[in-house]
């Protein structure tokens, strides 16, 4: 009963001065919903970053060519990895490799008659569909024969790239242009999502050797996706990729490598280095939002406890103890951080609804779950206690008979 007369006492100096009281709620709403949306942003993100290398499996291995550098200064990607490395690498390590992935990747408008669509074009071999057990939901994977033809000019399609450009109509047999060339249609894959790196409903998959020829113009390769046959080998292998990519590329000893090898954990370890980065930038923003808002509530409970200094003198000449001020000031404290993180809570979720909608087309996601609710609540109360520490302290610290004599 004594914590609830305290209760309902704060909540009627509060209404006594609502407008103010409502400004600093204000502040910690804004901060909260800032938090809730910044905080919804990232775990959607990292979520989808996780499960598209979840999808690789477990026994898959990355290299990449390195960063081209000019004067220590990064000026694109090495062409580095060539199809040579591929067949050195089978003949060096044909025990621990399964199989090897060529992928040359870009982006382009593809065609049919009147409709297009913006779509990530990926050059293969039938062993990248292998390798992530990417089944078609109809027609076919082009051969072995087409992918080391260059003038094979087939295509598969990504479920949602050949949903926008037949309907439903059968697209098996039919011309698609990608990047001005004609490509026939073999297959359409089944939907699969998010892939690794890119969005598999929405690329279109055309043969390795016609695809350097035809389409990227060059011999370079952005990345190649290795199945090893020993998942429990994983590290081994990478070595020995390592010292065989040296070989291959006729890299002294000494020199750096013109490579990187990643596993799966490690690719992780990377995008979480890159998320961290955006984890401090946003939170950062946040904090000054809710730093703010913690300034707004502590100048009212200032302004509160100077203007309630004689009635603080009574409750004290009556009984009350210091303890019991200190508490009641803290409890209205808390009351307008509790309140302004709830109303935060609501409108950073409202935002997250938001942004997740207006930017679906890039397949974007947020997530709001349990750890989101709670730290938007905690900080809340942190802000509140934070912000009402000092003037509850002020309050209870008053002299009796100082206070009775104030005016």
């Amino acid at each position: 009963m004594f914590y609830l007369r305290l209760l309902i006492t704060s909540l009627r100096s509060l209404d006594s001065h609502f407008l103010r009281s409502l400004l600093a709620t204000l502040g910690v709403l804004i901060g909260v919903s800032s938090v809730v949306a910044c905080m919804s942003i990232l775990e959607g993100a990292s979520n989808d970053i996780f499960k598209r290398f979840k999808s690789l499996g477990a026994n898959v291995l990355f290299v990449f060519p390195e960063a081209a550098r000019v004067e220590n200064r990064v000026v694109g990607t090495a062409q580095t990895l060539v199809l040579e490395d591929i067949d050195f690498l089978m003949r060096e390590l044909p025990d621990q490799i399964e199989r090897i992935a060529p992928e040359a990747i870009g982006s382009t408008t593809v065609k049919r008659f009147q409709k297009s669509v913006e779509a990530t074009i990926l050059a293969t071999s039938p062993a990248y569909f292998d390798v992530h057990d990417f089944k078609p939901d109809y027609g076919r994977i082009f051969t072995k024969a087409e992918s080391e033809s260059p003038d094979a000019s087939v295509a598969l399609l990504g479920a949602k790239i050949a949903d926008q450009l037949f309907g439903g109509a059968d697209p098996i047999g039919q011309i698609v242009k990608v990047g001005g060339a004609g490509y026939r249609v073999v297959g359409v894959l089944a939907k699969r999502g998010s892939l690794g790196f890119m969005n598999a409903d929405e690329t279109v998959y055309i043969p390795i050797q016609a695809g350097l020829k035809r389409y990227f113009n060059r011999k370079w390769l952005n990345r190649l996706t290795i199945a090893a046959k020993h998942t429990d080998q994983l590290e081994e292998l990478q070595k020995q990729l390592q010292r065989a990519l040296r070989r291959s590329h006729h890299i002294r000893p000494g020199q750096p490598d013109d490579f990187r090898i990643f596993n799966q954990e490690e690719a992780l370890q990377q995008v979480n280095q890159v998320m961290l980065v955006f984890k401090v930038v946003f939170y950062s923003i946040a904090g000054i939002s809710l730093l703010v808002g913690g300034i707004g509530i502590m100048n009212i409970m200032l302004v509160s406890v100077t203007e309630r200094t004689r009635e603080i003198g009574v409750r004290m000449a009556v009984g009350a103890r210091r303890g019991d001020i200190l508490l009641q000031f803290l409890i209205e404290a808390l009351v307008i951080s509790l309140l302004g993180g709830a109303l935060g809570l609501l409108l950073g979720t409202m935002f997250a609804d938001v942004m997740e909608k207006v930017l679906r087309y890039m397949n974007f996601k947020t997530e709001i779950n349990a750890t989101v609710v709670l730290a938007s609540l905690g900080t809340a109360v942190a802000v509140g206690v934070v912000s009402g520490l000092y003037p509850a302290f002020k309050a209870s610290r008053l002299d009796p008979v100082d206070a009775l004599r104030h005016e």
